[in-house]
């Protein structure tokens, strides 16, 4: 299973969905499994809070695994990798092992911290759930150095979607 991490903005739906296409296997989005079962993510998340919604989101990925074929590529939800311990019983471990797995790859827009703030804000503020430019800055903030900093290999987004997905192609078929 490929998986695709990175946080909102990077384009991990946008770039699973093609790479699925030209692998010939299932796209899973872990964001519109959550919407498919609970609903607007926004409306759970003002409803029940973020821990609540951490909670359910990896219980979700939980049942996602055991679940969805081998052969396919899981984009997750922007946060996950960033989530307590505490969450779910079996999260350190899975966390543990996504970002070690060659089959993990994190999304970034830039490796350059400054240009991937920049850049995730922009993608935010065009999505209909987007918060305000401050908030989406902060979040993408707190998340950049916990995504630069994982193991797995990193692919820069900022560039034609068919680069993107050719490069990542490349590195699962060398």
């Amino acid at each position: 299973m490929i998986r695709l991490v990175g946080p909102g903005g990077a384009g991990k739906t946008t770039t699973g969905a093609a790479l699925a296409a030209r692998l010939g296997v299932r796209f899973v989005d872990l964001d519109a499994q959550f919407a498919a079962c609970h609903g607007s993510i926004s409306d759970f998340l003002n409803q029940h809070g973020y821990q609540a919604y951490a909670s359910r989101n990896v219980h979700l990925y939980s049942d996602l695994v055991d679940a969805v074929p081998s052969a396919s590529v899981l984009a997750l939800s922007s946060g996950f990798m960033t989530y307590h311990d505490e969450v779910h019983p079996n999260y350190a471990c899975w966390r543990r092992q996504i970002a070690s797995s060659e089959s993990t790859f994190v999304l970034l827009p830039s490796l350059d911290e400054e240009t991937c703030v920049k850049e995730v804000v922009l993608r935010q503020l065009r999505r209909p759930f987007a918060r305000t430019p401050e908030r989406e800055e902060q979040v993408i903030r707190e998340r950049f150095s916990v995504y630069a900093g994982l193991p797995a290999i990193k692919v820069e987004t900022m560039r034609p979607i068919n680069q993107v997905v050719a490069d990542l192609v490349g590195m699962i078929h060398p």
